[in-house]
């Protein structure tokens, strides 16, 4: 079974659906967001998503976009996100994915990526821009060697598009809850229901919800029908915002922490 699909279902167990946290690499720095990352291992999160900084990104909002831009300014560069994911995992061995645009893959080569990635200790990747149907390398490579490939399912997606998500994919399926860029919001998509079933109904095993979650209620009222409940943008505005302590509170608070 993968590493992450195991801490799902380990959550399960436990008569809860997961949490999911995901931040930025190298965000405000190295070795902060390494702290950030541990700090949301120890109050809670079962999944971690660590983002690769992106030039031009189709899906984040402007609280992630500001964090990336920033990165990219300060001169990351790729092998910055292998070391992140070695620190992380050694410190709290738990399921780090990789979140990245497709080209950044590519560009390195699928092969590379995904040795280089198993090699640190990471789980596997999300790639939100890439559909299984161009898939071929990446789905060899992590094949190869024993990595999670996560894809994204949309309220938009049709029966035949999300039968090859749910049959392709490895760990979980993402269920997109709203058309649009992450960001906090009020209330909850009223689609993410129907798009958890839909993944369900096409054969998935485990379906997490992400996109405008933010606050404790939002991650009770998804973790009643989906397996695993994701948090970006308001964990990116509390390390901003507060640091890496910040996280950890956040995270207590996300994940029912007394």
């Amino acid at each position: 079974m993968s590493k992450t699909a195991a801490a799902i279902d380990a959550a399960k167990a436990q008569g809860r659906s997961a949490f999911i946290g995901y931040l930025p690499a190298g965000y405000p720095d190295k070795d902060t967001s390494i702290a950030a990352a541990i700090a949301l291992v120890e109050n809670g999160a079962d999944v971690l998503e660590i983002g690769i900084p992106y030039s031009d990104p189709v899906m984040d909002g402007p609280v992630i976009q500001q964090a990336t831009t920033a990165v990219l300014q300060r001169g990351f560069r790729i092998d910055e996100v292998f070391d992140i994911v070695k620190a992380v995992t050694d410190a709290t061995g738990a399921a780090v994915l990789v979140m990245t645009y497709y080209n950044i893959i590519d560009r390195m080569g699928a092969e590379e990526f995904a040795r280089r990635l198993a090699a640190a200790g990471g789980a596997g990747a999300i790639t939100p821009d890439l559909i299984p149907d161009e898939a071929d390398d990446w789905i060899a490579a992590t094949e190869k060697y024993g990595l999670d490939r996560v894809f994204l399912s949309a309220p938009t997606s049709t029966p035949q598009r999300v039968a090859r998500i749910a049959e392709l994919s490895r760990g979980f399926v993402y269920g997109v809850s709203l058309m649009g860029v992450t960001g906090t919001r009020d209330t909850v998509s009223d689609v993410a229901e129907s798009v958890v079933k839909a993944a369900k109904g096409a054969g998935a095993e485990r379906v997490c919800v992400g996109l405008g979650v933010s606050t404790r209620a939002h991650v009770e009222e998804i973790g009643a029908y989906a397996d695993g409940v994701i948090v970006g943008t308001a964990l990116v505005a509390a390390l901003r915002d507060g640091g890496a302590a910040a996280v950890g509170r956040l995270a207590a608070e996300l994940s029912g922490r007394p």
